[in-house]
């Protein structure tokens, strides 16, 4: 039986960096402001590339680490919600890019948990035996969808992709899954609302740029998010200690230690780096786990037990838990 492991993982983003004190010179903000509430001072913002450019890097830098040829890939999933065009897809664009001329490709839209459900969905593919070698990449340009002159979202969110290559193995590397959605509360974040325009339909407005009811997400990352982690981890008889490291979604350090709270686990094993990049939706856990294997904390040989976990629109949440 063919299983999936994470064999290489590699991040990109944007040279330009925008610091809490710029903000302030076109905002009214500060970076006490920001920094005491987010636990942000920093974020890069594109200048002139676009999300299939951020997911191309990573793509490549697979590639190279790996050593395989383009070729050699047999899908590309990008998980993203500020995609180049709805067609054709981030996906398609990088395969172009890369020249994996083989590879079936598609976006997948989850928004901060795209990156997870996108990992889920490659695992499958793996394992039904029909495929060997994956690249499953979260990219956004954020930047492209704010409204910078509301400093409640311009503040949060910031640019950069992250990925890893998925291929078959014989050993079982995911250990677990748990995956949710409530369109009921669909509307405390939502972004890129396109109305109806057509001659033929009575006209509806266009809401473009990303909007948030921040305590709602707030509430709900810490309730519902820690909740389904302690049953994941109770349905597969694993205790909070059998965790060796738990990469989040990076949205907000105050969630990170609440969750660690409400969960059990050391605060510790929480890692962190919105500091640097802000939320950047499906990038932030690709590219926190993809550093942290760049920094030697996480070994990439089998040897650790990982939760990866992102929540957000939708809403959506879901967690995994990697042999990595």
């Amino acid at each position: 039986m063919a299983f999936a492991k994470i064999s290489q993982t590699a991040c990109y983003v944007p040279e330009q960096i925008i610091t809490n004190d710029d903000l302030s010179k076109i905002m009214d903000t500060s970076d006490e402001w920001i920094s005491s509430r987010t636990g942000i001072k920093e974020r890069r913002i594109s200048r002139n590339q676009d999300t299939s450019d951020l997911a191309s890097q990573v793509a490549q830098q697979l590639l190279d680490k790996s050593g395989y040829q383009p070729e050699d890939i047999d899908f590309i999933i990008v998980a993203t919600i500020s995609p180049d065009s709805m067609m054709p897809s981030t996906a398609a664009r990088v395969q172009a890019t890369i020249g994996a001329s083989r590879a079936f490709t598609f976006d997948l839209t989850a928004a901060c948990s795209g990156f997870i459900f996108a990992l889920a969905t490659a695992e499958k593919f793996i394992k039904s035996g029909s495929y060997q070698k994956g690249l499953v990449i979260g990219a956004e340009v954020l930047s492209k969808t704010l409204d910078w002159s509301d400093r409640r979202t311009a503040v949060l969110f910031g640019d950069g992709a992250g990925g890893v290559l998925l291929e078959a193995t014989q050993e079982e590397h995911f250990l677990a899954e748990d995956l949710h959605s409530d369109g009921g509360r669909g509307q405390s974040l939502t972004s890129g609302q396109c109305g109806l325009s057509s001659p033929y339909s009575n006209k509806a407005e266009n809401h473009p740029f990303l909007a948030m009811d921040g305590r709602t997400i707030f509430d709900f990352a810490v309730r519902d998010v820690s909740k389904s982690i302690r049953v994941l981890l109770e349905d597969n008889q694993l205790a909070q200690q059998d965790l060796d490291y738990v990469l989040l979604h990076q949205a907000n350090i105050r969630i990170l230690d609440k969750m660690a709270k409400k969960i059990g686990i050391e605060r510790d094993k929480f890692l962190a780096n919105m500091m640097r990049y802000g939320n950047t939706s499906a990038a932030s856990v690709p590219i926190l786990l993809a550093e942290s294997v760049e920094n030697g904390i996480i070994k990439l040989d089998g040897s650790q037990t990982v939760l990866l976990s992102g929540f957000g629109g939708g809403l959506t949440w879901g967690s995994l838990i990697v042999k990595i």
